[in-house]
């Protein structure tokens, strides 16, 4: 069964920086696509950025240019490095195990969710 634990969240200030962690048990780490989202109040979970097994990177709207994902095979960690934060990246971020599919995109693969890390960025 897989296991997603999300850590690194907190309080910050706008124009600071958090490091994301996530430790994944259950699956067999380094052949999967791995990636966040993350889901503000009152609002829809949302994609942030996408690591294949192969090191491919792939980022959306609110990550581009400020958000950094990495992975390290040997801990079986993903990471999320958030730079220049702003008031609006306030979410619960959420790793996750990805399958990419034409007709879907990026989809969580075993339909599970873990605790999710919480980032506060104040104004």
């Amino acid at each position: 069964q897989v296991q997603l634990v999300e850590s690194g969240g907190g309080l910050v200030q706008a124009g600071g920086s958090l490091r994301l962690s996530c430790a994944v048990s259950g699956i067999i780490f380094s052949v999967n696509d791995m990636g966040w989202f993350r889901q503000a109040p009152g609002k829809q979970r949302e994609l942030v950025a996408v690591i294949s097994s192969s090191d491919s990177t792939v980022y959306f709207d609110p990550a581009a240019g400020r958000f950094t994902i990495a992975r390290d095979n040997a801990k079986n960690t993903v990471y999320l490095q958030m730079n220049s934060l702003k008031p609006e990246d306030t979410a619960v971020y959420y790793c996750q195990v990805l399958e990419y599919r034409s007709s879907t995109g990026w989809t969580n693969k075993y339909g599970y969710w873990g605790q999710g890390t919480q980032v506060t960025v104040s104004s």
